[in-house]
């Protein structure tokens, strides 16, 4: 069986869509020297600013992040649907450069020469709430400039782009920010803009209409302070793909023109397409392929205001997403993709994230064993929800089964170790010593305060590893239910109810491993040995 949990390339010449079944919101990617490299938003997740790369804009690998630590301290306990915000990946001088929004801190920058090697340390670059969704550009007279959208929910309103001018060496804001452009009426939530120039035209990408009913934009003007002529270039009209959202255009070096973009797929997150794109003799970008069965606007209940503005956007000459397709011109590549399994005999896998800002002291890896430490949570925290050493991975699959053993011989009493998928809600199986012995526990949360409840026990464990099975099988186009089980004798028995996992906010769900203090109180010095992890693909009808 492959390691890899989704295979993009059908191996004849064409590819099939999503490009990544995973959670990497809100892409960006360019080109040098026939490479691609991908980042994408992280959030609270760290490390962040994922750096993936490709030959052929179909096979991708993670291969290291940009980001070790968010640099602002409250978010040593995780800030869920904070941090890193909708980053720009750009390469200009010989330096590659991304940057990104925090909506409560402002707009940040890391660079470097070397992508696979260390990034610089993030600059703040202009700070202020509500601005987020940044991209550099240096224009030909040598002068640079960010633009970027703004958060309703921190600074009072959207659907507005907004730019400012900004040092050479894209450190420092010397200007003032001002607005740049207005999609209330025609592209509400216009946001993400990807910055280009192209035959004498300033092109801005743009989404707009909401993550999962909007639709691509594309602006353009003679004069980067406009004014801009706007057009609607990617919708979802008759295929699956909802959305379409926020991306990038490529050039290839062998002179193709693709266009990369998310769909949010609920539990599963935001996972990653490709698009054909070609540049018409009108000088506008027509991407993906024509719709066939376009919608009636009779069938568009006039009350459905995300149904009309979708309708509104339903231009003849738009296009919609492409199921399958022929691959880009490129080397021959290895079929990859996204990998769940982990040894541990050396360091941790790229697939691992924690849930706030991590320490060294929060694990030991090696020797085919993942040691997670019961630290103390922040703030005197108690729930699963408040553990920034809770190690994570995206989901990967529409359907996989996962395995680990878990030994809790190094627990104190008054700690817990286990597994769980954490999403908007989670729930979780875990091993708890207390001053009786060791029992199992299966936990579910309830609400915005993620009020946990206990609702299935069983006591008297021995004192032995104990397999943990995780199950998620699809029950639609995007929902799912997990399961969970456990052996101590080699058995499999299922522990708690079925589970089904959501987003949360802007984040898919995603399968965790922990170890953590029962009652939020000092750090009493235990630990959990997790042995290797291995999550394969499942095959559904």
């Amino acid at each position: 069986m492959s390691e890899y949990l989704y295979l993009p390339d059908n191996g004849d010449g064409t590819y099939q869509n999503p490009v990544i079944f995973c959670d990497y919101s809100d892409p960006d990617c360019i080109c040098v020297d026939g490479v691609y490299y991908m980042t994408a938003s992280t959030f609270n997740y760290v490390p962040g600013l994922p750096i993936l790369v490709s030959r052929d804009l179909i096979n991708w690998k993670l291969v290291n992040y940009a980001l070790k630590n968010i640099p602002v301290a409250r978010f040593a306990a995780p800030c869920h649907a904070h941090g890193v915000w909708a980053p720009a990946i750009r390469h200009h001088d010989g330096m590659f450069y991304i940057y990104y929004g925090q909506p409560d801190e402002g707009i940040y920058m890391v660079r470097t020469a070397d992508p696979l090697g260390e990034w610089d340390e993030p600059v703040l670059v202009l700070p202020g709430k509500g601005l987020i969704d940044p991209c550099p550009f240096w224009d030909d007279d040598g002068r640079a400039w960010v633009i970027h959208g703004y958060a309703k929910s921190r600074i009072g309103f959207k659907s507005w782009l907004g730019i400012f001018p900004m040092t050479a060496d894209g450190k420092r804001a010397i200007g003032d920010d001002r607005l740049l452009f207005d999609g209330t009426a025609d592209h509400p939530t216009i946001e993400g803009p990807k910055v280009h120039k192209r035959d004498g035209w300033y092109y801005i990408f743009a989404p707009a209409g909401g993550v999962a009913t909007g639709w691509q934009t594309v602006l353009r003007s003679r004069e980067l302070h406009g004014p801009y002529e706007d057009r609607v270039v990617l919708k979802q009209g008759s295929s699956d793909t909802n959305g379409p959202h926020q991306g990038a255009w490529i050039e290839t070096p062998h002179g193709e023109h693709w266009f990369m973009h998310f769909q949010s797929r609920g539990l599963y997150g935001r996972i990653t397409h490709l698009q054909p794109m070609r540049w018409g003799e009108d000088g506008w970008p027509y991407i993906g392929q024509a719709d066939e069965n376009p919608v009636d606007a009779a069938d568009v209940p006039a009350g459905d205001d995300a149904a009309q503005a979708a309708l509104k956007a339903n231009a003849a000459d738009c296009g919609i997403p492409v199921d399958v397709w022929e691959k880009p011109i490129s080397p021959d590549c290895e079929r990859t993709g996204e990998i769940g399994s982990d040894d541990f005999t050396g360091p941790m896998g790229l697939q691992w994230q924690f849930m706030g800002n991590w320490r060294g002291d929060f694990y030991d890896c090696g020797e085919g064993r993942l040691r997670l430490y019961a630290r103390e949570l922040p703030c005197g925290g108690t729930k699963l929800w408040e553990c920034p050493q809770t190690c994570t991975q995206k989901i990967a699959a529409p359907a996989f089964c996962a395995t680990t053993t878990v030994d809790v011989s190094g627990l104190k009493p008054g700690e817990q170790a286990g597994v769980g998928l954490v999403g908007g809600q989670y729930a979780y199986a875990a091993l708890r010593r207390t001053a009786d012995g060791l029992s199992l526990v299966y936990v579910v949360s309830e609400g915005k305060e993620h009020t946990e409840q206990v609702t299935d026990e069983i006591v008297g464990l021995p004192e032995a590893p104990v397999t943990f099975r995780m199950m998620l099988l699809p029950t639609g186009y995007d929902q799912a239910v997990m399961t969970l089980e456990y052996a101590v004798d080699g058995v499999f028995r299922q522990v708690g109810q079925p589970f089904a996992p959501a987003r949360h906010t802007w984040v898919g769900a995603r399968v965790a491993l922990f170890a953590m203090p029962l009652d939020g109180g000092a750090d009493k010095g235990g630990y959990a040995d997790f042995g290797a992890v291995t999550v394969e693909p499942v095959e559904t009808l």
